[in-house]
């Protein structure tokens, strides 16, 4: 009875899939912001605002509100992310299905939807150093995206276990 009281005291743990959109969009937010960085600091020549220039007019896109609302939109786009991985990938453990996820996403990004961003060049125009800070900047957000959503996944069901018996 006592442990029935204590546990009313604790708030009511997240839904699974709104700790997906939560991690999509923070995985987002942090890592475009990162990415910035990167750029800030001449590691690489893709800056977050290339998601915004084939959409929008005018040239406010290039200054810093442009980075700013092209970090949120990449943190919005990073929760569809997040919801695909947790569609096909959640079941698996560790960081290898992360890791590969990262690197599926920089390939198709960068060799299939490369057309829809003419601010980026193709990618063996881009330079050694663009590369694999971005591949790196994705295979770090792929791991981050996969392995808090896989966590998650397998710590529910190891509480949906203990809660039956």
């Amino acid at each position: 009875m006592a442990s029935d009281q204590q546990a009313a005291n604790y708030p009511k743990a997240m839904s699974f899939p709104v700790m997906v959109f939560w991690t999509g969009l923070f995985a987002g937010l942090l890592w475009s912001t990162i990415g910035f960085l990167a750029y800030y600091l001449s590691f690489t020549e893709i800056r977050p605002n290339s998601i915004l220039i084939p959409w929008t007019l005018g040239d406010w896109k290039y200054g810093w509100i442009g980075t700013i609302i092209s970090i949120i939109v990449i943190g919005i786009v990073s929760i569809g992310v997040a919801f695909i991985y947790s569609a096909l990938f959640k079941r698996f453990n560790g960081l290898w299905v992360g890791f590969g996820y990262g690197a599926i996403l920089f390939f198709l990004v960068f060799l299939i939807l490369n057309p829809l961003f003419p601010a980026n060049k193709p990618l063996l125009s881009l330079s050694r150093n663009t590369i694999i800070t971005t591949v790196c900047l994705y295979i770090l957000y792929g791991i981050f995206i996969g392995y808090s959503i896989s966590y998650e996944y397998q710590n529910k069901k190891v509480q949906e276990k203990e809660a039956a018996t």
